[in-house]
């Protein structure tokens, strides 16, 4: 007799968003004409000083088993980040290195769940949030920011959502899908419901670096965040390692402490060569993010201006991140040429990629429904090229009598 599998593990979704770029890539394996903007990946190589010291780390023989935290150098550098970027005081026994931001949220979330916890999560959220809470025996609590907030939640909505059994708050600031950005005084509204109602939050800060005409403010800045808040980021977006697999948390000495046992039995470290290459990093000037920042925000205004002339309903300019999330709802009901009805954006992602060859995700991936969201990590070609079958595929589609 077959004994059942995990149950936890078979009632969580796989993610989509790694779905369809999967799906991509081997319609591409394939010979097909495939343009994907559905995967949050820059299209930039990993600098130059970052491959060096990998390669140096290698050469050198720095190959062996570490700290299961991480490399005490590499911690230290991500403590002087904080304290120079973030005004952020942490000591290195507040550190632990992952195998990339993902893995850290995983172990934040390790670290606060008990049978039954809900934990808030922000509508649109991120497809691996509310999947892992489950997966721990937790319970995803959505509140949905509205359009008109630029997708963002208020501290009222915050309090009314916590209940006794509320453990914490997953923000993501800035945010994947929406590219919304909390300011200082939205965060502070935010940070009095948290002290006051006694939670932790969560704060997934991986894209901090890309914002536009705004500035970026850490939840952990706060008066009484520090000591309940577990700070997320990664080197993946920054610095274009995302195929290096090196992140990590910033928590309360308590709770550090627990992520490091999880991981000591878990994963142990992440990779050595990762983090002498992460080291390389944070000892970078950040001339190359700027520029990539740069880039990203004449994309962004590329997709707005394209898509404005192509949406009944325009997009909200992004404030952040290098995501478009893209409202289509206008367009359900009708009908596609071969006369299958778009109920939703999964119907209409999946029509767009069949009949345009277009990659992107839809929006009930996120908790929203109404809209798509497109990556603008890529080529100027290919933005041109996915904004030409967005426009050539919407335009097919005929009203359903």
């Amino acid at each position: 007799m077959t004994r059942p599998l995990s149950s936890r593990t078979q009632n969580i979704a796989a993610s989509l968003t790694v779905a369809i770029d999967t799906l991509a890539k081997q319609m591409i394996a394939d010979g097909k004409d495939v343009v994907s903007l559905g995967a949050g990946e820059p299209d930039f190589p990993t600098p130059e000083p970052i491959r060096q010291a990998a390669c140096k780390a290698i050469n050198e023989g720095k190959t062996r088993y570490t700290a299961p935290v991480g490399i005490l150098d590499v911690r230290k550098a991500v403590c002087e980040k904080l304290e120079n970027e973030n005004g952020l005081k942490y000591a290195p026994e507040q550190i632990i290195m992952t195998s990339g931001a993902k893995h850290a949220v995983f172990n934040a979330l390790a670290a606060l769940i008990n049978e039954g916890d809900e934990v808030i999560v922000p509508a649109p959220y991120w497809v691996t949030y509310p999947e892992l809470v489950k997966w721990l025996g937790g319970k995803p609590v959505f509140v949905q920011g509205s359009r008109e907030n630029d997708f963002k939640i208020t501290g009222e909505q915050l309090k009314n959502a916590c209940t006794e059994r509320t453990k914490a708050v997953l923000l993501n600031n800035p945010c994947n899908p929406t590219g919304s950005v909390y300011s200082k005084k939205e965060l502070s509204e935010l940070a009095k419901v948290i002290v006051e109602k006694d939670i932790y939050c969560i704060s997934d800060e991986v894209y901090e670096y890309f914002v536009y005409n705004t500035e970026f403010v850490s939840a952990a800045a706060f008066d009484g965040m520090a000591e309940r808040t577990i700070i997320i980021n990664g080197f993946s977006k920054s610095y274009c390692m995302t195929g290096w697999r090196i992140g990590y948390d910033a928590a309360p000495v308590p709770i550090a402490k627990i992520i490091g046992k999880i991981q000591g039995q878990a994963t142990h470290h992440p990779s050595n060569v990762a983090q002498y290459a992460a080291l390389a990093a944070l000892q970078m000037d950040k001339a190359q993010v700027n520029t990539m920042r740069e880039a990203f925000k004449k994309r962004r205004d590329y997709m707005l201006e394209r898509t404005s002339k192509i949406l009944k309903t325009p997009a909200k300019a992004p404030d952040g991140a290098f995501y478009l999330f893209a409202p289509v709802n206008d367009f359900y009901g009708m009908q596609t040429p071969d006369g299958k009805i778009i109920s939703g954006s999964i119907e209409l992602c999946q029509y767009l990629l069949e009949s345009q060859g277009l990659a992107i995700v839809p929006g009930a991936a996120f908790g929203d429904d109404s809209c798509v969201r497109f990556s603008y990590a890529a080529s100027d070609e290919a933005l041109a090229k996915a904004c030409d079958r967005f426009e050539k595929g919407l335009n097919a589609l005929k009203c359903s009598t």
